[in-house]
């Protein structure tokens, strides 16, 4: 049987989109809104995935306190309180995005570094807790980035298919006529090939457009029930509310996960 462990780190650093290699026009062309010859910062949280056999003597996958010390000297002391572009040697010329900077960290924890009883299997990197990026050995060559959105609306759960007394025994209070309402969290996840130039695997601002115009625009301070033509008819559960917003996104986006927070305590997810 094997197990896999999470191990979380984090770090400070400054970053700025602006390649020396190109002119003012090539990078505002590139990076866009977020072009800019002066760095900006991030708190980074990156967890560590490994996976491996319980050893029978010591009862753990691993010595954490090994990992730690590898976390510690391959990534924190390089990248904490640092400017990626200027004293990280691999960003010299190279966009530091999210995508490429979890590639970097990836190849930081490979060629051995980690003790041989945990493989390294998976990487997330928090750079806000609007955006984040994930590793898989599975793909080994993509990258998932999930962007964060909110939005609130209310709603109740009635199915005309049942009758009064049904509807109350089984959504209960939720089946008030006059309603109840959520701050939805939506969080939206996209998987590619990281661009070779821009580092990225899809423009943000373009995926925020995207994503505000077919969901949060449209939803926001609504009644899903009545001012929701999709919705129409149809019991607002959020399991049909989920499954209704991956399928207004998928056409337009190498979409592969939507999580829609109702409360702290329910979350639902469609996957491709």
């Amino acid at each position: 049987m094997t197990l896999r462990m999470m191990r979380r780190v984090g770090f400070s650093s400054g970053h700025r989109y602006w390649l020396a290699s190109k002119s003012p026009d090539e990078n505002r062309a590139l990076f866009g809104p977020w072009a800019s010859p002066y760095n900006h910062g991030h708190n980074y949280v990156l967890d560590v995935t490994t996976e491996g056999a319980i050893d029978p003597a010591t009862g753990m996958i691993v010595n954490i306190k090994v990992v730690d010390e590898v976390l510690k000297e391959r990534i924190v002391r390089v990248f904490d309180q640092k400017s990626i572009n200027d004293e990280v040697p691999s960003f010299a010329d190279r966009s530091p995005s999210l995508e490429n900077l979890l590639f970097d960290l990836r190849a930081r924890l490979g060629s051995g570094a980690l003790p041989p009883e945990a493989a390294l299997v998976g990487l997330r990197v928090e750079e806000t807790p609007l955006l984040s990026a994930e590793w898989n050995i599975a793909m080994p060559d993509h990258v998932s980035l999930t962007r964060v959105y909110e939005f609130a609306a209310s709603h109740r759960l009635h199915s005309d298919a049942l009758s009064h007394e049904e509807n109350l025994r089984l959504y209960g209070k939720c089946n008030n006529p006059m309603g109840h309402g959520h701050n939805y969290v939506l969080e939206v996840t996209v998987s590619g090939i990281p661009d070779p130039v821009t580092g990225m695997i899809a423009d943000l601002g373009s995926l925020d457009a995207l994503v505000h115009r077919e969901v949060v625009d449209r939803y926001d301070h609504k009644n899903l029930n009545e001012d929701i033509p999709e919705f129409a008819g149809r019991c607002t559960t959020s399991e049909i509310v989920a499954t209704e917003i991956f399928a207004r996104l998928r056409p337009h986006l190498p979409l592969v996960r939507i999580r829609l927070h109702e409360t702290a305590r329910n979350v639902f997810e469609v996957t491709a």
